[in-house]
This record gives structure tokens, sequence and C-alpha cells, in this order.
């Protein structure tokens, strides 16, 4: 079994930063978090984000709506860690790299320029449509607006992508290949043809029309589909001596990470949960703990019949016995299912229940189904201190990633 080098570097999170259907900002996704709120309403708009404030306006036809999230996310990141890019040395640029997990990228760009060429307005078409189509042209661009000269990464592995992404940074700095990387998701999916296409799936929710803050409901008896969902959680990756020395405030330290295969379908998650419960275990095999000393778990929770049940099954596999004391919850129920961007909310959910006390809840979770039967601290928050935590995302094509964190101090 292939494992990541074991080195002395230590990798912790220094700087947050969040662009979310339930709060702009670090504190107002948290509070938001806290309070159960649901960021689910009808859809109004396929573009109401504060472009300019983030890009040039002149930009604004030429990139996908992933990138002025992302940008968002990023510089309040950077600037909860204390690191002002502009006052860099070229060689401290080349010391931060940029990896990003995203799942559409640039679907809901490449959308709009089909459609003007389909309904002959190809003037309105961007010369950059292929570049910007492309994932790897988001990870460019946060390179290019902060002036990074390290590694510019883009990691699409479906839901599992910012989880992967994370993990990926994380492996760069404890191996010495960077000091510092800007990481996390962001995914932008709300889009015509993209929604159309889901629904084809079946996967789509269509009920609650008349109360769509009630309709992503992971683990309800009366759930029926997920809410595709928007959104940026970056995160600034340093080693943790450097961390110290400077004086940063650290959140968590990276501790571990476990990613497999069910090898089984397109869509649909191998019944017996097999292959996700081995992800959790790897991880927390990797980070040198036990079940017994995860104290909660942010679960992937999609609102499915079929994932909600199959997810449970898993964390019984993985944590045996202790799967029943430990408390859990789904973000989707809040933000939707933020495709790529998933693992990178639902990590900064596990940061908010370990820096407040306070584990968010699953809202909408009024009856919960027979088949899911764990503590998925139902509709309000609970007091408790957190000290590791578990995040789990469940992919399309049958990927499984999981990681593992520790609340320093």
């Amino acid at each position: 079994m292939l494992r990541r080098l074991r080195t002395p570097r230590r990798v912790v999170i220094t700087g947050m930063g969040c662009v979310t259907p339930i709060g702009i900002g670090r504190e107002k996704f948290w509070s938001a978090l806290q309070r159960g709120e649901s960021g689910v309403r009808r859809i109004e708009s396929f573009d109401d984000f504060d472009w300019e404030s983030q890009l040039n306006p002149k930009d604004r036809k030429h990139v996908p709506r992933t990138v002025p999230l992302a940008l968002a996310a990023a510089r309040e990141a950077l600037t909860d860690a204390g690191v002002h890019t502009g006052d860099l040395s070229l060689g401290q640029r080349r010391e931060i790299g940029v990896v990003l997990g995203t799942g559409g990228g640039g679907l809901a760009f490449t959308e709009r320029q089909y459609t003007y060429w389909l309904t002959g307005q190809a003037h309105k078409a961007s010369v950059y449509t292929i570049p910007s189509s492309t994932h790897g042209g988001l990870s460019s661009e946060l390179s290019m607006v902060f002036g990074l000269r390290g590694l510019s990464h883009i990691i699409s592995t479906g839901c599992t992508s910012s989880t992967d992404a994370i993990a990926y940074a994380a492996e760069h700095i404890a191996l010495g290949r960077q000091e510092m990387m800007i990481t996390g998701g962001v995914d932008a999916p709300v889009a015509p043809g993209i929604l159309a296409a889901f629904n084809l799936m079946t996967v789509l929710t269509n009920e609650w029309n008349d109360e769509p803050h009630r309709a992503s409901r992971p683990f309800s008896k009366n759930r029926s589909g997920i809410v595709l969902g928007e959104g940026a959680w970056i995160y600034v990756l340093e080693e943790y001596e450097r961390a110290r020395k400077r004086g940063a405030k650290i959140y968590a330290e990276i501790k571990g990470y476990g990613a497999t295969c069910d090898a089984y379908h397109r869509v649909r998650l191998e019944e017996t949960g097999d292959e996700p419960a081995r992800a959790m275990t790897l991880a927390m095999e990797d980070a040198g703990l036990n079940p017994a000393d995860v104290d909660y778990v942010n679960l992937h929770g999609t609102s499915t019949v079929l994932n909600d049940r199959i997810e449970t099954q898993a964390l019984k596999l993985a944590f045996n016995s202790h799967a029943a004391r430990i408390p859990m919850s789904g973000t989707k129920s809040q933000v939707g299912h933020p495709q790529g961007a998933s693992g990178a909310a639902g990590l900064g959910a596990a940061l908010c229940a370990m820096h407040t006390n306070l584990i968010p809840p699953t809202i909408n979770l009024d009856e919960a189904d027979p088949a899911c039967d764990l503590d998925y601290v139902p509709n309000e928050a609970r007091e408790q201190s957190v000290r590791v935590a578990l995040c789990n995302c469940i992919g399309f094509g049958s990927k499984n990633s999981a990681l593992v964190i520790e609340k320093m101090g």
C-alpha cells in the first residue's frame, strides 16, 4: 500500500476566507452556521456576485464566476494569515503555491459562450474562451493577481476535489517543496444547462418549491435530492515552525488524509460503504489516531436517499462502536451542494466547531430516516469541545476522500 512520505514538517492552517450562501467572510459564515440558517433560496439571477470589487470590470467577460468568488475568499484568507503579497520578495513569491479544488470550474462560463455563438451573438464571446473554460485557468488567475510564483494547480475529482486539493497542498509543504500554499475549493454550478443536466440524472430535489429553505435535508426521512450550491472556501497552509516564528494565528494542524475508489459506477455508490469507510480509516491511521479520538465528523450528506444511507453505513464500519457516540453534521443542509468545494466547506464548519465550541447542526432534520440512525446534531447547534475532527467526502466516479485535523494548544 502506497502512503505519503512522513517527514518532521508539520502543516497548519493560518488563514481562512469564505464566500458562501449564508454569509461572506469567516465570521458571518460561522455565525450563520451556528444559528442553523439556510442559504437556499429561489434562483433570481445566474450572475449576482459583486465582480467589480474583486476584478477589473473589463475582465468580467473573460473569466468564469468562480474567479471573483475565489479571489474574494483568498484575499480574506491572506489578510487573516497576516500575509501581504505586495510586500514579498521574488524569492518569497516562489515559495508560495496555489492548489484549488473545483468540480465544474469554467462550465457555466463555457455554457454562456456557446449560447452567444448559437444565437448569433458571437461578438459578445470572449477571446479567452478556451483558457477560461479549462479548470487550470482558475488557479492561474489567483497566481497572477497575487504574484505568486510557486506551483499553480487544480484538482478536479468531482465532489472530493477540494479535500484532495487541501491534502495535495499540505503534502507539498510537508515534503519541503513549498513553504506556504493557498488552497481550498470553489465552484459555481448554478447555470441553466448545468441544472438541466443534473435534473436529467434525477438527483435534484423537485420538492419544497414553496419553502426552498427546507429543500436540502440530509438524513431526513422525506429527503428527495440535492440542492446545488455555490461558494468559495480558501485557506492558507504553512509549515508549523514558520507559522510559530512569525506569530501567526493557528486554526488547526492537518493531521491525516485518506482516499479510495469504489471502482463501481459513474455516479452511484457501491452499497456496502466499504471504500468510503476505508478512506476514513486511512485518514485516521495517517493521523496516528483511533476512532475514539475523533470528537466530530463533518458529513458529505448530499440529501439523496441512497448516498445518505450508504454514508451512514460507512461511518459505522469506520468508527465501529464509537459511531453512535460521535456528533456529526451535514453542512449541505445549510449551503446546498457546492460540488467540488464541498470538502473545503466542510473544513470551514469543522474549524467553526473547534474554535467556538459549538457544533453546527444538520437543519431540516425533523424526522430521521430509520436507516440513518447516528447523531447528526439535528436542527440546533450543540455546545461541545472539539479537538479532533474528520471531514468526509464522497464523489462521482466512486471517489472517496477524508481529512483529519486537530486543534493545537
